[in-house]
């Protein structure tokens, strides 16, 4: 342990438990934000340690970033500052939940596939279908804004939080919202929490509307030779009656991927998917009766705009489907130490000259793969071979291309996960914005001290 690591451990030791502060290498290596290590660790059991925590972090002038699992740390830009890591992990119970009420308080350093089994007990769930899921925590999925894959059915996050309890840059506990949608007034605070990467305080619980288990559910997979088809049916589905759940359009190597997900049973998905073509996968929920409308419906939507085939999947295959295809980002993101994933938000997110994001990685002879939702965003992933001084200069020559070709859109682009190294000659969230004066001024009102992850965010906020 440094001296520096050593000094800030001891005086933590006056705020809180010294055994829940740790300065060792590989703790602190564990927290590490793009190569830069926090100088020690402190894992608080309740928000009035959190509370403590910050205000000794602004006393001392030191840099913060509260953390979970560690799953998304590699999002965004490389902290200027960063002294402690604060452990969210500890904060981990469900502290009020009325299921007749359909509403949910619930620690931010909880895991979510342990929140979703005790949900499903009394036969509800939160619509947030996001990949690590089997680790990640619920207040890291809400900082990170990860997209889930029941966007389409359910909406986003901002959607059904109803609330969130967090400590600010200046050491104070805040709450904003409420436990229940009729008694959320005023201004929804909470919301910027979304996508925030902790740069605007410490979440330390959350409030949320659940929902019902549906009693069935239902996909259909369709392959399709060209991506107008594609274009085609997807405007067919949104301009019909139907409502469905989850919708995902893959591109042949996203297909592939896909097809080729081992499940925790190890083994392969069925061969559901056609080599060299692009793919729907629509899922839908319900009863038995919708469930066979939905099912008759997609096929003959499938039929009218060209498919070359199509599958409709039993209910235990669609469970393996709809892991995989909410997995999709944690498989690529470690597919290789040079892979790259965009995601670009335009409207309309899925156009037929996405090919030419194809184009663009063919010029240097990088594969890549494309994916999208219906009311998500679109989703270039970049696998190179290598990580070297050429494949960097070929990935920083794509992000021009890519951000032009966002820019076209109407839309933005960023560089969702990345090697450090394409960071150090790229700004992964694009080109200036329009709105990052008002930005600023957000993370002054949170964070006037600039505690919090300084830097991490848009504009090096």
């Amino acid at each position: 342990m440094s001296t520096v690591a050593t000094n800030v451990a001891a005086r933590l030791e006056t705020v809180i438990d010294a055994e829940r502060v740790n300065g060792g290498s590989d703790s602190c290596t564990k927290f590490a934000v793009d190569g830069v290590a926090p100088s020690v660790v402190a894992r608080p059991a309740s928000s009035a340690e959190v509370v403590e925590i910050v205000r000794f972090a602004k006393s001392e002038k030191l840099a913060l970033i509260p953390c979970g699992i560690c799953t998304k740390l590699g999002i965004g830009i490389p902290p200027t500052r960063y002294d402690i890591a604060i452990d969210m992990t500890g904060l981990n119970q469900i502290a009020y939940y009325d299921p007749a009420d359909l509403t949910l308080s619930v620690d931010a350093g909880m895991n979510l596939a342990q929140l979703a089994e005790a949900l499903a007990q009394q036969k509800q769930f939160l619509p947030l279908a996001v990949p690590f899921f089997d680790e990640c925590t619920v207040g890291g999925t809400i900082a990170s804004n990860i997209g889930s894959a029941l966007q389409p059915g359910y909406g986003s996050a901002r959607d059904f939080l109803l609330g969130a309890e967090f400590v600010n840059g200046a050491g104070t506990f805040t709450k904003s919202g409420g436990r229940v949608v009729k008694n959320v007034t005023g201004y929804d605070l909470h919301k910027l929490l979304i996508g925030s990467l902790g740069t605007l305080g410490a979440i330390t619980r959350l409030n949320f509307r659940t929902f019902p288990l549906p009693e069935g559910y239902g996909h259909l997979v369709g392959a399709f030779s060209s991506v107008d088809s594609v274009e085609r049916f997807q405007a067919m589905v949104s301009k019909s009656p139907l409502a469905p759940s989850t919708f995902n359009i893959l591109g042949p190597e996203a297909a592939q991927t896909v097809a080729e997900f081992k499940d925790d049973r190890d083994s392969p998905l069925p061969s559901w998917f056609t080599r060299g073509e692009w793919h729907v996968c629509v899922g839908f929920e319900g009863t038995e009766t919708i469930l066979r409308r939905y099912s008759s419906e997609l096929a003959q939507y499938a039929q009218q705009c060209g498919a070359s085939n199509y599958h409709l999947l039993q209910e235990s295959d669609d469970k393996a489907l709809g892991g995989a295809l909410r997995e999709l980002l944690n498989l690529l993101s470690w597919s290789g130490p040079a892979a790259t994933i965009f995601k670009i938000n335009a409207f309309p997110g899925f156009t037929p000259d996405v090919i030419n994001l194809h184009a663009l990685a063919q010029q240097f002879s990088i594969s890549c793969r494309i994916f999208a939702s219906s009311s998500g965003p679109l989703y270039f992933a970049l696998q190179p071979g290598d990580l070297n001084d050429k494949t960097i200069g070929s990935l920083a020559h794509i992000a021009s291309g890519v951000f032009e070709y966002a820019a076209e859109h109407d839309g933005s682009a960023s560089i969702l996960f990345c090697p450090t190294s394409l960071k150090r000659v790229v700004n992964v969230w694009g080109p200036a914005r329009n709105d990052s004066a008002l930005m600023r001024r957000v993370k002054n009102a949170f964070d006037p001290e600039n505690c919090f992850a300084p830097g991490r965010f848009v504009a090096g906020i």
